[in-house]
C-alpha cells in the first residue's frame, strides 16, 4: 500500500491539483538544518502579500520544503511525505520535477532531517535567478537585481552566529542588502521545527509571519525576538509545572529581557507576578503586577478573577492587599 502511494503521489502530474499563477510569489529564500540540534527550518522574503501561507514548508524530524517562482504549493506536502516515508530529498525533488509538465517555471529547494538538500531553478524563471547547495542548506533567488544574491546569503548563513532562526534571518537580510528582489519588499515567514521525528507534525519552535509591511524583515527581526520572550515564558510554566522552581523563575527573567514593558503589553510580567504571588511570594509578586497594572488596569480585574477558574490559590484579602500595593 504504501509503495502505491508513494508511486501515485511521485507521477501524479503537480500542474492538474495547482496551476501555475500568472506572477512569480516570491523571491529568495533559505531551506536549512542545524547540525547541533537538528532544527529544520525554512525562510522567505518576497514582494507578494502572504508569502509564508504558500512558500514555506516545514515538519519535525523530516524536513523543509520552499516552493516559488511561478508557484505550486503542492511540492511542499508532496515533498514532506516522500522526506517522511524515507526518500532523501534530493531525490524527493526530482521525482516531484518528473511529474510536472510546468518545472521549468518553477523554483524548489528541500532538504531533510540529515541535511541532504536538493534545489531547482527552471529554465523559465525571471532572471537574475539561481540557487547555491551547501552544508545543510539550500539558498535560492528569482527575480533579482543581481546574480549575486544568492551567494551573498550562502555566505551570510554559513558566518553569522546563533541558532538556526538567526542564521536564516541573517540570510535574508544579505539577500536584501545585496539588491534583492527586483520589485522590492513586502512580506516575509520564518520556520523551525525540531529534529525530533517524535515530536507533533503540528509543534513549531517558531512559526511567524509578516503579511505585508514596507518592512517585512525589520518586522520578521521584531516578531522573532517576541516569539522568543513568549517561548521562554512557557518553558517557566512548564518548570513550575513539573515544580522546578527556580529553572522557572530564571526562564520567567529571560522571558521578561527580551522585551521591554512597552512591547510587553503587560502579559509577561503579569503572570509572572501572579506565579510569585501563588508561591506565597507577595513580596516579588508586587513590583511585577505593579507594573502590568501601569500599562492597563484590565490586568487588576484580572487578577481578581483567577482563584475561581483555580489559577490563583490568594485570598481576596491578600489580593486586595497586593493591589493596593501595587497601585
Amino acid at each position: 500500500m504504501k509503495i502505491t502511494l508513494l508511486f501515485l503521489l511521485a507521477t501524479q502530474p503537480l500542474a492538474t491539483q495547482e496551476p501555475a499563477p500568472l506572477r512569480p510569489v516570491a523571491t529568495y529564500s533559505i531551506v536549512a538544518v542545524d547540525r547541533e540540534t537538528g532544527e529544520i527550518g525554512a525562510a522567505v522574503q518576497s514582494h507578494w502579500f502572504s508569502v509564508g501561507s504558500s512558500v514555506t514548508w516545514a515538519e519535525p524530524g523530516v524536513g523543509a520544503v520552499a516552493t516559488q517562482s511561478f508557484i505550486d504549493p503542492a511540492y511542499g506536502p508532496r515533498g514532506l511525505y516522500l522526506m517522511r516515508t524515507g526518500t532523501p530529498a534530493p531525490q524527493a525533488l526530482a521525482s516531484l520535477l518528473r511529474a510536472d509538465p510546468d518545472s521549468q517555471v518553477r523554483q524548489v529547494a528541500m532538504i531533510d532531517a540529515a541535511g541532504n538538500a536538493g534545489s531547482h531553478t527552471g529554465s523559465l524563471n525571471i532572471p537574475a535567478a539561481g540557487n547555491l547547495l551547501g552544508d545543510g542548506y539550500s539558498v535560492q533567488a528569482n527575480l533579482m537585481n543581481r546574480p549575486t544574491v544568492w551567494p551573498a546569503m550562502a555566505r551570510a548563513f554559513e558566518t553569522s552566529d546563533g541558532d538556526l532562526a538567526d542564521r536564516m534571518l541573517a540570510a535574508l537580510k544579505a539577500a536584501e542588502a545585496e539588491g534583492g528582489d527586483i520589485r522590492g519588499m513586502q512580506s516575509a515567514a520564518l520556520i523551525v521545527v525540531s529534529g525530533d521525528r517524535n515530536a507533533p507534525p503540528w509543534a513549531r519552535v517558531f512559526d511567524i509571519r509578516v503579511e505585508d509591511s514596507p518592512d517585512p524583515l525589520g518586522e520578521l527581526d521584531r516578531l522573532l525576538t517576541v516569539a522568543r520572550a513568549y517561548r521562554s515564558a512557557t518553558a517557566g510554566d512548564d518548570f513550575m509545572t513539573a515544580g522546578n522552581v527556580d529553572s522557572a523563575l530564571a526562564a520567567y527573567g529571560r522571558a521578561a529581557s527580551f522585551l521591554p514593558d512597552s512591547a510587553t503589553n503587560g502579559e509577561l510580567v503579569f503572570w509572572q507576578g501572579v506565579t510569585m504571588l501563588d508561591m506565597g511570594r507577595k513580596q516579588e509578586a508586587i513590583p511585577l503586577l505593579a507594573r502590568a497594572f501601569q500599562q492597563s488596569e484590565a490586568w487588576i480585574e484580572l487578577l481578581r478573577r483567577l482563584p475561581v477558574v483555580g489559577l490563583l490559590s490568594a485570598t481576596d484579602a491578600t489580593i486586595a492587599e497586593v493591589i493596593r500595593a501595587a497601585m
